[in-house]
């Protein structure tokens, strides 16, 4: 269910989730799409709720004027790749599809279909940087990652079922390459064990160089990584 809200002068749209799990109302922002996530216990009334979203207009108009500015994949962008700053060009004339050359991202073919084509190799960049490194670590705690799948999170930068099978946000791609290393060694841990004892960060430990750098930097820069696109 979808609603919305005046904040600042300006409608804002809301996103009433019901949540089984839920104890309390909780109000997050949506970095992506600029919305209001109103998350609602099973037994809320919608109309308190969104009562209860008026209240707290000054916190979220804080929140959002906090968003960085949305950065759409166009021709001159500059994506940090891995977090290495890489200009991004346009090479209609050229045959390829997208490649790296010089420190630029170069996509060929029509105007069109630059962003489409564009998000699809980076998608394609992430999947290989994070297949390189789960298998890998896997291996190392003596366990097989099931399937590894890439998604548009925003709560969350990955998981791990009871099955093994591994889901990251492909946004990852923008964030520096420890990061990654981080994240990954955090979900395929979640294959030796499916909690946060100390034996799991036992496990991240051996398996990535640096934790509290990488979690400081999620704290402080993940929102941007949404940015894009």
């Amino acid at each position: 269910m979808t609603a919305s809200l005046l904040i600042g002068g300006s409608p804002v749209p809301v996103k009433l989730r019901r949540s089984a799990r839920a104890c309390r109302i909780s109000l997050r922002v949506d970095p992506q799409d600029r919305a209001v996530i109103l998350v609602l216990p099973s037994h809320v009334a919608a109309t308190h709720g969104m009562a209860f979203a008026r209240s707290k207009t000054d916190w979220l108009a804080a929140r959002l004027a906090a968003l960085p500015d949305a950065l759409p994949f166009v021709d001159g962008i500059t994506l940090p790749l891995l977090g290495t700053e890489h200009p991004v060009r346009h090479c209609p004339e050229e045959r390829g599809g997208v490649w790296i050359e010089g420190g630029a991202i170069l996509v060929s073919g029509r105007a069109e279909h630059f962003s489409r084509r564009l998000a699809d190799w980076l998608k394609g960049r992430a999947r290989a940087e994070i297949t390189t490194r789960a298998v890998p670590m896997a291996v190392a705690i003596d366990r097989t990652a099931g399937r590894i799948s890439l998604r548009d999170t925003r709560s969350r930068w990955g998981s791990c079922t009871s099955r093994g099978d591994l889901a990251f946000s492909w946004r990852l791609v923008f964030a520096p390459a420890a990061v990654m290393d981080y994240v990954v060694a955090h979900e395929v841990a979640h294959l030796a064990e499916m909690n946060h004892s100390p034996a799991f960060w036992r496990t991240v430990r051996k398996l990535a160089a640096d934790i509290e750098g990488p979690r400081a930097w999620l704290r402080r820069h993940g929102a941007e990584l949404h940015r894009y696109g």
